[in-house]
């Protein structure tokens, strides 16, 4: 274990309480569409996975084909919901404050989402231009891929090895240990299931928060344990 040097946060579920917001308005959808699912699965299943890489997944579990119009329709949809509704993850902004290492977003959510979102909960001015989509990098380039991650590593001049990655997905934490990132999973949104952190450790988490009050405790005791078994 290496010690730690960069922090980097998932958006949705993690910082902002969206991922709730998400599944309902995409529950909705795909039952009108003719695929029955309620937004509590809806979150277990497909949290942190792209709208589009969502419905390529039911589309062929359910051999049903679904209208390229759902795209755009839960795109407006959904927009119009987070800015009206989505809020801030309780303890975000103490936490912000007192972080004294370099941190970074790393999302599946667009750019355009991501200032809306991040603006109405008052966060955007602190993260700068340290705010990374990995839709930037191409659609085939996001979570779980680890791309949006090794990007946000080199944008510091940090080894992956020496980040660690806050998230709330299984596919979020395949694509940070893909990247060779250390991860914490996090179970502290609305859209939370009572396995929840039991598939974020499967995944590969170290540990699990359920409060973003506990991040800096746990930052230092995983530093303190990457320095002592390097000593």
């Amino acid at each position: 274990m290496t010690s730690i040097d960069l922090i980097i946060f998932d958006c949705d579920g993690v910082l902002v309480d969206s991922e709730i917001i998400a599944s309902e308005v995409e529950a909705e959808l795909l039952t009108e569409a003719g695929y029955p699912i309620s937004t509590e699965e809806m979150a277990e299943r497909f949290a942190g996975m792209t709208w589009h890489n969502t419905l390529l997944a039911i589309e062929k579990e359910a051999d049903i084909p679904l209208s390229a119009q759902l795209i755009t329709k839960n795109e407006a949809i959904l927009d119009k919901r987070l800015a009206s509704d989505v809020k801030i993850i309780d303890g975000v902004k103490p936490v912000l404050a007192q972080l004294t290492l370099p941190h970074c977003i790393c999302s599946n959510s667009t750019s355009k989402r991501l200032a809306l979102m991040l603006g109405k909960v008052g966060i955007k001015d602190h993260f700068g231009t340290h705010i990374y989509s990995a839709r930037d990098l191409g659609e085939d380039k996001v979570k779980p891929k680890p791309d949006i991650f090794l990007h946000a590593a080199r944008q510091f001049g940090i080894d992956p090895s020496r980040v660690l990655v806050i998230e709330d997905s299984v596919h979020g934490i395949h694509g940070a240990i893909a990247a060779g990132m250390r991860v914490v999973g996090f179970t502290g949104a609305s859209h939370t299931y009572p396995s929840h952190a039991d598939k974020l450790t499967e995944a590969g988490a170290e540990t699990v928060i359920s409060r973003m009050s506990a991040l800096p405790g746990v930052i230092a005791a995983l530093s303190e344990w990457s320095e002592s078994l390097t000593a």
